[in-house]
């Protein structure tokens, strides 16, 4: 289905039930950020937010897509599944071998589709050029400051379009903004990203880069933007296919050498200086659920900001899951998984990727696996394969388990695991985001090959679990006192053997001490990975473990292997610091609002019209976060 506006998609969801109107004003300085974070934590009370009374003539949409069903009524489809099967069926009918005339025929149909699905550059002004703003101020628009140590406002939504310049190749992609003056930003391009190598070669010509930014339109060309597409391949055939209708374009009217979509709510056109000193860009509160840390980025310049008469700011909050961007993320997972089967890993039956790995740190797979080591086959196809190269913990299981039921995944996994062979560490190119590596973007991987083993592959039978009688998680915590909290319950009630450990690490080599004594305890015999995470975190909340654990683990560097037959895996997913474990990088704090803005939204929760009031996610997380801001102090 294609949208002929952001505001029809509003309708849409108005009508669906899955759109609450606020128009008591709001702040978007740090309290849109409050409301919308509790609202997505919510699943009962979790709605796209109409912000109409924002402080500006705009008023500013959040979480439009922040569940499965507004993202189906985003894509257009009942199930995320519907795309992937369409795309499997296309490539399966343009891949298969055509032996007659009439056949080759046929195809001829299939073909006009790629066509239709090719954007198109149409004459004139489009409606995103309704209203002229030539003397450009970013303050006119309601630019959220998401979250208290942010170094500023944000554009959080943007589809940023470049060329490159010596092909003329466009990339769309989405990068956040941050406002510094009412006619510039920086523009946060990571050295992996198309845009970033666009930026390097109009370096090398000594050119100015022409830059524009769509807002809002069809929330295809959004969602367009975040897809991990091959380079050289058009976004805007991607949401052409998506919406089934080709994308017009017409030209910017400050850089005539960008095309945008016509039907944006705003556009802001600009250029960057590859010659222009870079700018110290953040802190940010990203979706890893950490900040990220300021560096040095391209300044964007401001032009000319369009927009349509009656435009809506589209906006959206990133920081501890859940948020929107999961849902994002979640379409990905499901539409790329065709390409990805049908092109690089044809053994591969399905993809999950749980919120907690917050996109790249966890990634689950299951293969029909068909002769011993292909597992490792998989492992290594899937970290050649595009953003997959990102991923830190890959899981594989067989194609029969499934996948969405973590426990019964958990079960079949560790049921046919030895830590000592069947789980892998390699290293390569890592997320910039991820804090954890010793040196920016390059880290360690780990892969879990939880398939069922061949006689090939079996050094020793693998032998069920069952804990040990003995085994108490009281006399453990007694003995170790660095211990907080301890848990068991995957052991003990499901004969999962993992257990769940929150340490306090006070010296180097405190968290592998600790392993090397658990491990030597007759009580553990039969576990086969500990999980170790810092002493704030509560080892009963498994999720807030698994994310916390993820973010905070370089699986090559922090893994230990403990007891008799050294065959017990530990992972220390603690925060690393200088003084106790040599780490030179600082480190980043968790994300919360602060007490202030909390107290502001919950004295207006009133007038919002959200119900009863949703006592706010960060106050579970206070006891959580260091001194420092958003850098942890590294005596902390």
């Amino acid at each position: 289905m294609a949208y002929r506006s952001l505001r029809e998609f509003v309708d849409t969801l108005d009508k669906a039930g899955e759109l609450v109107r606020i128009k008591e004003y709001v702040n978007p300085e740090l309290e849109i950020a409050e409301i919308t974070d509790r609202i997505s934590k919510t699943p009962d009370r979790n709605k796209a937010l109409l912000f109409e009374n924002t402080g500006t003539d705009f008023p500013l949409l959040i979480n439009s897509m922040g569940n499965q069903k507004r993202m189906c009524i985003a894509l257009g489809v009942e199930n995320l599944d519907d795309v992937m099967h369409e795309i499997e069926a296309l490539f399966k009918t343009l891949s298969t071998p055509k032996n007659g005339m009439l056949e080759k025929l046929a195809m001829l149909p299939q073909l006009g589709k790629f066509a239709s699905w090719m954007p198109k550059v149409v004459k004139g002004r489009g409606a995103c050029q309704e209203v002229v703003m030539r003397e450009p101020d970013l303050s006119k628009i309601p630019i959220l400051k998401c979250w208290p140590e942010d170094g500023g406002p944000f554009v959080t939504l943007p589809a940023i379009h470049t060329r490159e310049p010596h092909t003329g190749i466009r990339n769309i992609g989405m990068y956040r903004m941050q406002v510094f003056e009412k006619d510039m930003t920086g523009m946060h391009w990571h050295k992996h990203k198309v845009s970033a190598r666009h930026y390097n070669e109009y370096k090398k010509l000594g050119k100015r880069m022409p830059v524009a930014v769509a807002l809002g339109g069809d929330p295809v060309y959004t969602y367009a933007a975040t897809a991990p597409l091959p380079d050289n391949v058009d976004e805007y055939m991607l949401a052409g296919f998506l919406r089934k209708k080709k994308v017009e374009l017409v030209k910017c009217i400050t850089q005539p050498e960008i095309e945008v979509p016509a039907d944006a709510d705003f556009i802001i056109e600009g250029y960057v200086d590859p010659n222009e000193d870079l700018i110290w860009e953040g802190p940010f509160g990203d979706h890893t659920g950490y900040y990220s840390l300021p560096d040095w980025y391209p300044r964007f310049h401001v032009t000319a900001i369009t927009h349509k008469k009656d435009a809506i700011y589209p906006a959206t909050i990133v920081g501890i899951p859940p948020q929107e961007d999961a849902w994002i993320g979640k379409a990905t997972e499901r539409i790329f998984l065709a390409p990805i089967k049908m092109t690089m890993v044809p053994e591969i039956t399905d993809m999950n990727m749980p919120v907690e790995g917050v996109f790249h740190n966890l990634v689950i797979a299951t293969i029909n696996k068909e002769y011993p080591g292909q597992g490792a086959k998989v492992m290594n196809a899937m970290w050649g394969a595009g953003q997959m190269m990102f991923n830190k913990i890959l899981v594989l299981a067989d194609g029969k388990v499934k996948i969405d039921n973590y426990l019964e995944l958990a079960q079949y996994v560790f049921n046919n695991i030895n830590p000592v062979t069947d789980v892998y560490f390699s290293q390569g190119p890592m997320d910039v985001l991820d804090h954890s590596c010793s040196k920016l973007g390059f880290g360690g991987k780990m892969c879990i090959d939880g398939t069922r083993k061949w006689e090939e592959e079996l050094t020793e039978p693998l032998v069920p679990f069952k804990l040990a009688p003995s085994f108490s998680k009281e006399q453990l915590m007694t003995a170790h006192p660095e211990i907080s909290s301890l848990n068991d319950v995957l052991a003990r009630k499901y004969d999962i053997p993992v257990l769940f450990v929150a340490v306090k690490k006070e010296r180097p080599g405190h968290v592998a001490a600790v392993h090397e004594q658990l491990c030597a305890n007759p009580a553990l015999a039969g576990i086969k990975m500990i999980l170790y995470v810092e002493h704030t975190v509560n080892a009963a909340d498994i999720a807030d473990v698994l994310w916390r654990f993820c973010n905070n683990m370089d699986p090559r560097r922090d893994n230990m292997y403990g007891g008799k037959d050294r065959n017990i895996l530990g992972l220390d997913g603690t925060r690393k610091t200088k003084k106790l474990d040599n780490f030179e990088r600082p480190w980043p704090n968790i994300i919360a609002a602060n007490k202030e803005t909390i107290a502001l939204v919950d004295a207006k929760w009133d007038k919002l019209g959200l119900g009863n009031l949703i006592i706010s996610p960060s106050l579970r997380y206070a006891t959580q976060l260091y001194r420092g801001g958003a850098s942890v102090l590294d005596e902390e």
